[in-house]
This record gives structure tokens, sequence and C-alpha cells, in this order.
């Protein structure tokens, strides 16, 4: 949406359905990135109303499950590995919700619906 992408309003109708939206604070990171790249000036309010997940130990035993199901880069890693985090340690039951394929057959394989 922010950038024209043609996955965007399927994306943020699909965002619309939840009324909470938790993430990793590497979202910022990539949001903030994005508009740099682009030139674009950074607009907090992308992240209103994100619940973030920020674990209070390594995520060790979470990357490593994640990775019993394929590889991921570090940074969709990150994202799969906090949403199982965020899963066993507070029992939230996660929608995951990504537009990379290898991300999404990671989250699959690990039960979260996509």
């Amino acid at each position: 949406m922010a950038f024209g992408e043609p996955s965007g309003p399927g994306i943020a109708r699909r965002l619309s359905e939840f009324t909470v939206i938790y993430s990793s604070n590497l979202l910022e990171a990539e949001l903030r990135a994005a508009y740099h790249r682009e030139r674009r000036e950074f607009d907090p309010q992308w992240l209103y109303g994100v619940e973030w997940v920020l674990p209070t130990r390594p995520l060790g035993p979470e990357i490593a499950d994640a990775l019993q199901v394929r590889y991921l880069r570090s940074g969709d890693l990150l994202h799969i590995a906090t949403a199982l985090y965020a899963h066993r340690t507070f029992g939230l039951e996660l929608t995951f919700i990504t537009l990379d394929h290898d991300q999404r057959d990671v989250a699959t394989g690990l039960g979260f619906p996509v």
C-alpha cells in the first residue's frame, strides 16, 4: 500500500480481519529501511496498534525448530521464531501473514494458519 505494491490492498484487507497485530520489532527496521530506500519520509503511524513481541531470552529453540522445516534468510527466520516464541510463551493463537513463499511454507509446517 505505502509504495503502490499490487499485493498491498489484499494484505491491508487481511490485516483488517484481526483485532490485534503482533510482530517482532524487526518490522520497524524493515519499514524504515524501505521508506529510506524509496526516498520517502517514514510516518510512525504505520506502526500504531502493533503489539511488539520482545523475547526475554535467545530464540535458539524456535530458530532450530523453524530450520527443521526449511532454510530461511535471517530476517524471515527471526519473524517465524518470534511468532513461535509468542505462541509457546503466551499461548497466543496466531495467524502468520507473509508474502514470502518460503516463510509461508515454514509457518505452515510449524502449524500456523497463513
